[in-house]
């Protein structure tokens, strides 16, 4: 009978393999879950070092309380005026915050493995292991099938060999790896003249050195260059600090070993640089040094130094000071020190022994090079070598100044091209002197008498000198100081200043003329051509620094005033709390707080009123007024408004209208308001000019004219009007505050 093998049936599995399949089974997922629960702790593990290295990395050392000065600090300070540290402090100045192991440097060869330490332990091949654990006290470790075995006291580099060992007598064809993990913490003994004495718990990698940072190191009385390591009661090392400090040597340092003994005893004898030496301190000497050892510690002498000898102030068998003088030579540097002394090396001299001082109004300020024979035309050889350098300089910043917001048109040069493109204000603006004018008739010598060691003045003409004159053309000597002075260092008369003034608006040839000595505003209009025939003069403004400056002055002292004034009413209530006078009175002083405020906004423009005639005459009757740097002489042409503002309820300009009184234009600008003082109601004249109603009682039917303004002023509490100025009248005629002031009433 044959069978069918597609349609015979698979035998089932017995019970048995049932079983030993679930089983499987289970330990396959118990294995799973073991992997994930190492990985997951694994992953666990490696958060919480990230976390503790990044904690690590944000500590800061801590800062040290400073010390108090020792009895040799004092007595350095004493004997030479200076503050000197003690030479390595510096070093401590701040500690770590914690002293914890560090675990990313590789182990050294020669590192003892001992009981705290963690190893890891890799096998794999015929046996396969992984293992994590820790030496224990008796400096042993414990492998899984395997056994024990004793560690401790192996250096780090012999440790895999003797593990091969072991693990060979057991099995074949196997590989190991073996690496250190947490390396353990030992506690060492810091005790003599240190900072913070104690016990300190470190790193097993720590050495002498380390452990002197975490304790602060030696002290101002501890001694820095015989630090010793003692074990077991022996002297393992003696550490000279000034070895690493200096020279970065720091083959003193050994190793630390749990209960070694760090003692630092007191400081030696000392010695104290001063002066013109590159690191000046107070430094320890061991055994016997000379002078050249020790400003070795101190990196040189500096390049400053009068080269040629030292001073030494000695104490004698602690008994008398002595001072003696050491020279800078290989005797001098050989000389032996003592404790207590104070070596002081001085700075050579600042005298330069073949130069000349030139300062003032000239190009290039300095010291200059003297020669035997040399004279003042020698050293100023040509007027041009006057010319100083802000003069240059304000010149090329003339050139190419334009507005950022002006773009070339099209077959138009780009912006940094157009450099005689410039806004008209700037312009005109720029064209005066850029620097002071020269003093011609007077420059001094300063010399020094060396005899009587007294300071000796030699005045000359500086003009004649140039030109060559042997009577003012003086002979210079080593360390002369020439000093040449311009008109603003020592004013000069005033026909010899230079002066330039604006000539703006309606001339037939307006600009910026220089002024001929003496000149007056008339003789200058004639001089340039007069005016054009639309000139209106009744309306030129004529401008003064000097009085802007004043008019400044007196409208400062007059708001202060004025705001102490208004302060005062507002201390005397009127009417109860909450009824309208009291009301109505606080209204009226915010009002005239918001006045003030606006009035500190406004600057004098230094007008000076000239008084001109209504009517064109021929020729212009102009005033003899001389004139002055800076003036300022603007003639518009003929306005046709009136202005009219303040408390009235049309602020604004109406077209003049020839005949037409105050009260007309008040009529058209719809009337005065509630607030408006009628009784101080004042015109600003085109040509600066104030009226009021003490000047014309009439006020109301006075005609205008073209550019005139109407101001009507709000109430001023009563005893507000301070220093006889009763009406604003006074203040705009005295104080020429202008259209500016004018609109801050609008």
């Amino acid at each position: 009978m044959c069978t069918n093998p597609a349609s015979a049936q698979e035998p089932r599995p017995s019970s048995d393999q049932l079983a030993q399949q679930e089983a499987k089974k289970k330990q396959e997922e118990a294995a799973g879950e073991k992997t994930k629960e190492e990985s997951r702790l694994e992953t666990e593990e490696e958060r919480q070092q990230r976390e503790q290295e990044r904690a690590l990395r944000n500590l800061k050392p801590v800062p040290l309380p400073p010390e108090p000065d020792t009895e040799f600090q004092k007595f350095v300070a004493a004997s030479t005026g200076t503050h000197l540290p003690v030479f390595g402090q510096n070093l401590f100045a701040y500690v770590p915050s914690t002293f914890a192991p560090v675990e990313r440097i590789p182990v050294p060869a020669d590192y003892v493995v001992g009981p705290g330490d963690e190893l890891l332990i890799r096998v794999w091949g015929q046996i396969d292991m992984n293992y994590r654990m820790v030496v224990d006290r008796t400096g042993s470790i414990y492998l899984g099938k395997v056994g024990t075995f004793s560690v401790a006291g192996l250096t780090y580099d012999h440790l895999h060999d003797y593990l091969q060992t072991q693990l060979s007598r057991m099995y074949k064809n196997f590989e190991l790896s073996v690496t250190m993990g947490e390396l353990r913490s030992i506690q060492v003994f810091v005790v003599g003249q240190v900072r913070r004495p104690g016990t300190y718990t470190v790193g097993s990698l720590s050495t002498l050195v380390n452990a002197l940072f975490a304790c602060g190191g030696p002290s101002k009385s501890g001694s820095m260059r015989r630090i010793q390591l003692r074990r077991g009661g022996k002297v393992i090392t003696t550490m000279d600090l000034y070895s690493l400090i200096v020279s970065g040597d720091k083959s003193q340092d050994a190793p630390l070993l749990p209960g070694d003994v760090i003692y630092v005893p007191p400081v030696g004898s000392l010695v104290a640089m001063a002066g013109s030496i590159n690191l000046p301190a107070i430094y320890e000497l061991k055994e016997q040094a000379t002078l050249k050892d020790v400003i070795g510690y101190a990196g040189g002498l500096s390049n400053t130094v009068a080269g040629n000898h030292a001073i030494v102030e000695r104490i004698d068998n602690h008994q008398a000071r002595k001072v003696t003088e050491v020279s800078l030579n290989e005797e001098g540097l050989a000389a032996e020190l003592k404790d207590g002394d104070v070596v002081r090396f001085f700075p050579i001299s600042p005298k330069f022994e073949n130069a000349i001082t030139l300062r003032g109004n000239v190009a290039w300020p300095g010291r200059y090079p003297w020669r035997q024979g040399m004279r003042v035309k020698d050293l100023i050889p040509e007027r041009e070598f006057l010319i100083t350098r802000e003069y240059w300089e304000h010149q090329n910043q003339l050139v190419g100044v334009q507005k950022e917001t002006e773009k070339p048109a099209q077959g138009q040069l780009p912006s940094e091209l157009q450099s005689t493109r410039v806004e008209v204000s700037t312009l005109k603006n720029e064209v005066k002197r850029a620097a002071e004018d020269i003093n011609w008739d007077y420059a001094a010598i300063q010399r020094l008498d060396p005899q009587e060691l007294v300071p000796h003045l030699l005045p000359f003409n500086l003009a004649k000198a140039i030109e060559g004159d042997i009577a003012q053309n003086l002979a210079l000597e080593p360390g002369d100081v020439v000093t040449i002075f311009s008109q603003a260092d020592i004013e000069v008369p005033v026909e010899l200043r230079s002066k330039f003034v604006h000539l703006e608006g309606e001339f037939l040839n307006p600009g910026i003329y220089q002024v001929e000595p003496k000149e007056t505003l008339r003789h200058l209009v004639t001089r340039v051509g007069g005016f054009t025939r639309d000139a209106y003069l009744y309306g030129a403004v004529f401008t003064r620094e000097s009085a802007r400056t004043e008019q400044q002055k007196r409208l400062d002292a007059y708001l202060q005033a004025l705001e102490q004034s208004i302060e005062r009413s507002a201390g005397t209530p009127r009417g109860l709390p909450g009824s309208e006078d009291a009301a109505a009175q606080r209204d009226r002083l915010e009002a005239q707080r918001r006045l003030v405020e606006r009035l500190r906004q406004v600057k004098a423009t230094g007008r000076l009123v000239i008084q001109l005639p209504h009517a064109s005459t021929d020729p212009p009757v102009l005033p003899d007024l001389e004139l002055e740097d800076g003036d300022s002489f603007v003639v518009p042409s003929r306005p046709a408004t009136i202005n009219l503002v303040g408390a009235i309820y049309n602020s604004s300009s109406f077209v003049f209208k020839r005949g037409e009184s105050v009260k007309g234009y008040l009529r058209l600008s719809g009337g005065i308001t509630g607030e408006g003082d009628k009784k101080r109601i004042f015109v600003v004249r085109a040509d600066g000019s104030a009226v009021g109603r003490a000047d014309h009682p009439d006020l109301l039917s006075m005609k205008l004219m073209p550019g005139d303004s109407v101001i009507v002023p709000e109430k001023l509490e009563k005893g507000a009007t301070i220093r006889g100025l009763k009406d604003w009248t006074q203040i705009f005629a005295q104080l020429a505050l202008g259209a500016a002031a004018i609109n801050v009433l609008k």
